[in-house]
């Protein structure tokens, strides 16, 4: 019970939109530890809640206070430090995380705090455990957010981070001393195992820097994500030999046992074992709390205290929670811990051989599915039988094999390198049959993102369902997963549409939907070997709003932050017609030609520009879409410049008329002439910007010109994913992603 108050009170605390004062959050810690030390299981299960609720929001404001201060974003920094983790390869840069110790005046309040950077120059690449001297120029943490898409402020805050940039002038940088500490010896075993040997890396290092988009997608596919690198199930396995290894001793050396009892010498060497895997995980977090897990467990047997199952499993979580109640945030914590406590639920008493295993598959499957759904949006079909051979096969063969490999390598090179070669070939005997699974059509099955009452209901439905057997109206706990797997879809009304702006950073994509069809225009950026918006933003949100098709994609025109998503975007949904501007042949399709227009659901699409025979001229060629129902009227218009609007304007102008205007080319003064803004006379007007970016977009005057014209202006920077829903009640703005879903961590605008 005190466990369940201390998870839920962090709970509680972490789903605030902002932190309070210090001077409410200490005394509800004060009054909460009073209550928890108290005999009244009442008084102690509310000091627990008051507890969790209070510490969570005290290291939360810690990690907060860490944050690069808002005066010292975009300047110049010199600082020293050391190169911690192992740095990525990037392109034609890297990108690793920096421990700053040292550096001028200004930066002083980054020193002791980690930084993540890249590095855009080939030389000189830095490696893990090296010290060095830069000039950086850093920002506060700061991620796009979008319904399905990964929120990297909540990861700043659960990792710590203080800042993010990249390295200014590059050949000026000073590397300061030689690699040296855990990480350095890890960087070179990577290297001496080699690129070709990427699974075994990942599983003897926690190194999955050479597995491809193909590996991830094959692993998603097949339900085998949570055993690549090392998982906290690898960790706990070694523990357990580390125990095997102590009864091998005593049963060698009987006489060991006259000056120490065998259950503690057991405890101490499943401890150092687990100790030494999560070491060469690099004390990843997810291997520091199975290793606090099994370190808990292991001192109530050093202190010889009784303890069952089921209080033992409360003390981890307490101790979890006390040591880093930020943790909450991360999947793996919810994973491991709801997993390990439905096994000890249903199967108190492990059965051995194939029923066992049948048995715990089944168990993980059913309980784990409500929390899969909520956290990736997705479920593998394929996963539980895919999991019946790869559990087995890659724990007890390729684990222990890559283990061996990698102190056969330290030790001995050449001894080394014949292991490494077994232990990927022992991988690749299962990846073989992996990826054929994973090409069976319908594997994975994306889901629309639920609701928290969606999660509650099928977390309800798993409890149900397993129930012990003999039970009545077991199989009535299916029903409770309904909500979650088949949601009832949101359906428009006939001649109504809506728009979706996606955060994409500095670049454009928007979803149109009416109430049968769906367009994306634009699909965002993409640079090669760095980051794809179409596929980390565009196509998870898709997959969340319950897209499972488009009818079309267009690419207004070449430039990358419109176009370099659509790749992506055309591989994850196969859009039934494709448009682009003529000339334009990097994506085969359909010109977007004036004049062309087409209706669905009582809703008007047709091209304004360019007209036939227009040369391919960049952003002035791009395609300009409106939108008309008898309920409302939408213009998209891409990136033209000055001279297309004077062009509409005369050629078109009353055509241009529209509720909702996306403002052409990111609000640049190129762009958005008074004579267009007046003839089009919008009352919302949309902005794809990038937050802080380097083009200063949009113009200040830009943004007064449409103010001044009476619009009301909401932009992608401030809000995140905007919604705009045009029906039988008008325009309006219906959903500001960063205002809507606000957390504690989420950056404000200064």
């Amino acid at each position: 019970m005190v466990a369940a108050c201390l998870l839920l009170g962090t709970l509680l605390a972490l789903r605030l939109p902002a932190i309070p004062s210090p001077w409410l959050i200490v005394p509800v810690l004060g009054l909460g530890l009073w209550a928890w030390l108290r005999r009244c299981s009442t008084l102690r299960a509310l000091g627990a809640l008051a507890v969790g609720f209070a510490w969570a929001l005290l290291q939360a404001q810690a990690a907060m206070n860490v944050r690069l201060p808002t005066p010292l974003q975009g300047r110049d920094l010199h600082v020293q430090g050391r190169v911690i983790d192992l740095p990525e390869q990037r392109g034609d840069g890297g990108r690793f995380v920096f421990r700053i110790d040292a550096g001028e005046l200004a930066a002083q309040a980054l020193i002791g705090h980690d930084v993540r950077l890249n590095q855009y120059a080939r030389e000189p690449m830095v490696r893990s455990g090296e010290r060095w001297a830069f000039t950086v120029r850093l920002r506060r943490p700061r991620g796009v957010l979008n319904p399905g898409g990964f929120d990297f402020e909540r990861l700043a805050l659960q990792r710590r981070l203080a800042a993010t940039g990249y390295v200014r002038d590059a050949e000026s940088a000073q590397r300061l001393a030689a690699a040296s500490g855990l990480d350095a010896w890890r960087d070179r075993l990577a290297r001496a195992m080699g690129p070709q040997a990427r699974f075994v890396r990942a599983l003897a290092l926690g190194d999955t820097r050479d597995l491809s988009p193909r590996d991830w997608d094959v692993l998603r596919a097949t339900g085998l994500t949570h055993l690549i690198a090392i998982s906290g199930f690898h960790v706990g396995l070694l523990a357990g030999f580390g125990a095997l290894l102590a009864r091998l001793g005593f049963w060698l050396w009987p006489r060991i046992g006259l000056n120490w009892p065998r259950p503690q010498v057991a405890a101490v060497s499943a401890f150092a074992m687990a100790g030494l895997y999560t070491a060469a995980a690099g004390f990843a977090l997810p291997t520091l709390r199975t290793l606090l897990m099994i370190g808990v467990m292991l001192l109530a047997r050093l202190l010889r205290r009784p303890a069952g199952t089921a209080s033992t499993f409360a003390l981890a979580l307490t101790a979890v929670l006390l040591a880093d109640p930020l943790s909450v945030l991360a999947p793996g914590f919810w994973l491991s811990f709801l997993g390990v406590g439905w096994l000890l639920w249903c199967l108190p008493v492990m059965r051995t051989g194939w029923r066992g295993l049948l048995s715990a598959q089944a168990v993980s499957t059913i309980g784990l599915l409500p929390l899969t759904v909520w956290f990736f949006g997705q479920a593998s079909l394929a996963g539980p039988l895919a999991n019946l051979v790869g559990i087995p096969w890659i724990s007890l063969v390729v684990v222990p094999l890559s283990l061996l490999a990698g102190v056969l390598l330290w030790i001995s090179p050449p001894l080394g390198e014949p292991m490494v070669a077994l232990a990927q070939a022992a991988m690749n005997l299962l990846w073989q049959a992996l990826e054929r699974v994973a090409d069976w059509h319908g594997m994975l099955l994306w889901l629309p993102a639920p609701s928290l009452l969606a999660l509650i209901l099928a977390i309800s439905g798993a409890f149900w369902l397993l129930l012990p057997r003999g039970l009545p109206l077991r199989a009535l706990g299916a029903v409770l997963f309904l909500p979650l797997l088949w949601p009832s879809p949101t359906r428009l009304p006939e001649a109504a549409f809506s728009l979706d702006v996606i955060d994409v950073g500095q670049g454009l994509s928007v979803l149109v939907r009416t109430r049968e069809h769906s367009l994306l225009f634009d699909a965002g950026p993409a640079v090669q070997g760095r980051f794809d918006m179409g596929e980390a933003a565009v196509v998870p949100a898709l997959h969340a709003m319950g897209l499972i098709r488009l009818d079309a994609l267009v690419v207004s025109h070449g430039d990358n932050d419109h176009a370099g998503g659509a790749a992506a975007v055309a591989r994850a949904f196969a859009p039934a017609q494709r448009y682009r501007p003529e000339g334009y042949d990097r994506i085969a399709g359909t010109d977007c030609q004036r004049g062309g227009a087409w209706r669905w659901d009582g809703v008007d699409f047709r091209w304004l520009h360019p007209p036939a025979h227009f040369p391919y001229l960049r952003n002035d060629s791009s395609c300009v879409l409106r939108i008309r129902s008898a309920l409302g009227s939408a213009l998209l218009p891409g990136d033209i410049e000055a001279v297309i609007e004077q062009r509409l304007l005369r050629e078109q102008a009353g055509l241009l008329p529209a509720d909702v205007l996306l403002v052409p080319h990111h609000g640049s003064t190129t762009s958005s002439s008074p004579a267009f803004v007046a003839a089009v006379s919008a009352r919302i007007t949309l902005l794809a910007t990038g937050h802080g970016n380097r083009f200063g977009l949009p113009r200040a005057a830009v943004v007064q010109r449409y103010r001044d014209a009476g619009a009301m202006l909401v932009d992608t920077a401030d809000a995140g994913l905007i919604r705009v829903r045009v029906d039988a009640t008008g325009a309006r703005v219906v959903q500001r992603w960063r205002d809507d879903r606000r957390r504690l961590w989420h950056e404000r605008d200064q």
